[in-house]
């Protein structure tokens, strides 16, 4: 309709020749006379050119795809790069934007509620504040398929990002993440955004009203920066690591899923090298001349210095069991025997179990997030093995014991008494230690005929073969004694004058 009014007042209000309206508009003269010559001010409809695209003979292809992927959760759904990358291994000779596009012509006529809402744009000065959130993805870790809570920090000013994977979202995962992320961020802004999820807010109030949790409260207050959780249902409100969120999931996680690691450290040290890459070559999408990691060095300048890592444990009181076990996720661990029927204290962080009694460490373990498993120290039953010797022979623990100390079990239990012998021999093992003894078990065992008196000589033979201690005194000898074997021969010879 613009047009057409346009040639109208050019051609009946200024007068201005046909040629000279079709040269200004680029219309032919033929369509300039047919639209003045219309009664009404109607502007003529054409039907669209239908060309041929390049990606026509794999587009029933790709529907049928887009069409399968939409009954998958998010999380699974394909990215229109790998369908890109997909079909060009089929022999499509195309770019990546006619599949994109194709891809949102699809998406828009299934779309139930076009309409998008409007938000406002937000903008952070350097250093200002950062914003946490967590996904959910998968992949193959020691050889099975695993879920895995993956924590995302992001910079909202220079858009600098960290990405940790979990087995879960507990507190020490929460305090380990920040920890890690500062540390590679170098510094900490002076606030952080978070939603209000359960190890954070123990309540949620009226309005911006929270009940901040303790523990979660007492990191905010070693690192110093200030918490600021979300609305309800309010996304937006921390929609740069929400974007993140999208962007790592086709980016980084797509290869993360594809490959199969051996442990989660190995992974996260991967996730690592992928984060600080990333920061070199993406462009920053408010300044496209810079990057995001040489922004990331500006800020640096602006933020707060980072201290020393929070000890971000959870403690909890367990009970010890009358076998000196200790529950904890369907898991068993050892304690010494003297702690049995008694509370102690757990400190849970995120690769460790630590066991506190009256204020000292009596048991740490590397934690495990398998199920139904029993993890034993021999040390912890010594004790009660001194006054219950025969449980030698069917004792869960000892049947981990080193392998030297295992092969002299096995020949002493051959004779009577060998398990009161063998209950001596690992009673050096506080006195002497670990090494010492197997040391000297390695010796009985090399002579042929070990013994429990073998072992213990060689033990008294390593603790006096070490330093002689130097005592320090004022008399002094003028005349060094001499070796005289003689004197010795020369007493032999004397008469006893006792009758």
């Amino acid at each position: 309709m613009g047009m057409l009014a346009k040639i109208r007042r050019m051609h009946i209000r200024d007068g201005i020749p046909l040629r000279e309206i079709a040269r200004q508009t680029g219309l032919s003269r033929n369509t300039i006379r047919t639209w003045l010559r219309q009664p009404e001010m109607t502007q003529p409809q054409y039907p669209a050119r239908k060309g041929q695209s390049v990606l026509d003979p794999w587009a029933d292809q790709l529907r049928q795809w887009l069409q399968t992927d939409s009954h998958r959760s998010k999380r699974e759904r394909r990215t229109g790069r790998v369908m890109f990358e997909t079909l060009r291994e089929q022999g499509y000779p195309g770019s990546y934007s006619r599949v994109s596009a194709f891809i949102r012509k699809w998406q828009e006529e299934r779309s139930e509620n076009p309409k998008r809402s409007a938000y406002v744009p937000l903008t952070f000065a350097l250093g200002e504040a950062f914003q946490f959130d967590w996904s959910c993805e998968y992949t193959f870790i020691g050889g099975l398929r695993r879920r895995l809570e993956v924590a995302h920090i992001k910079l909202c000013a220079s858009r600098a990002f960290w990405v940790v994977a979990y087995p879960s979202q507990s507190h020490e995962m929460l305090f380990d993440a920040h920890a890690r992320a500062f540390a590679a961020f170098g510094g900490i802004p002076r606030r952080g955004i978070y939603d209000n999820m359960k190890t954070a807010v123990d309540k949620v109030g009226h309005g911006k009203e929270r009940t901040i949790n303790a523990r979660f409260h007492a990191m905010c207050g070693h690192y110093l920066f200030d918490p600021e959780f979300c609305n309800r249902a309010a996304g937006w409100e921390k929609g740069i690591v929400e974007k993140n969120v999208q962007d790592r999931r086709r980016q980084i996680w797509q290869q993360a899923a594809e490959r199969r690691w051996p442990d989660l450290d190995s992974l996260n040290a991967w996730l690592g090298e992928q984060c600080r890459a990333a920061w070199t070559h993406t462009p920053h999408p408010e300044w496209p001349a810079l990057t995001i990691g040489e922004l990331l060095e500006d800020e640096q300048l602006q933020m707060m210095p980072n201290p020393k890592p929070f000890d971000g444990y959870v403690e909890k009181p367990v009970r010890v069991s009358s076998t000196a076990l200790v529950h904890f996720q369907r898991n068993r661990y050892s304690v010494p025997t003297d702690h049995a029927h008694r509370v102690i204290s757990l400190r849970i962080y995120p690769d460790a179990l630590q066991f506190i009694a009256d204020g000292e460490e009596i048991a740490r373990y590397a934690r495990s997030f398998e199920r139904h498993q029993t993890f034993y120290d021999f040390r912890h039953y010594i004790g009660l093995i001194d006054r219950k010797p025969g449980a030698l022979r069917n004792g869960a623990p000892f049947a981990e014991m080193p392998e030297p100390l295992l092969r002299l079990q096995k020949h002493l239990l051959k004779h009577l008494g060998g398990d009161r012998i063998m209950a001596d021999v690992l009673a050096a093992i506080p006195v002497h230690g670990l090494e010492a003894v197997l040391v000297a078990a390695e010796l009985a065992l090399e002579s042929g005929r070990p013994s429990g008196e073998h072992v213990q000589n060689v033990l008294a033979r390593l603790k006096t073969g070490g330093d002689t201690i130097r005592i320090e005194t004022p008399i002094s000898l003028k005349e060094e004694p001499k070796a005289n074997t003689h004197r010795y021969d020369h007493l032999r010879a004397e008469v006893s004058h006792v009758r």
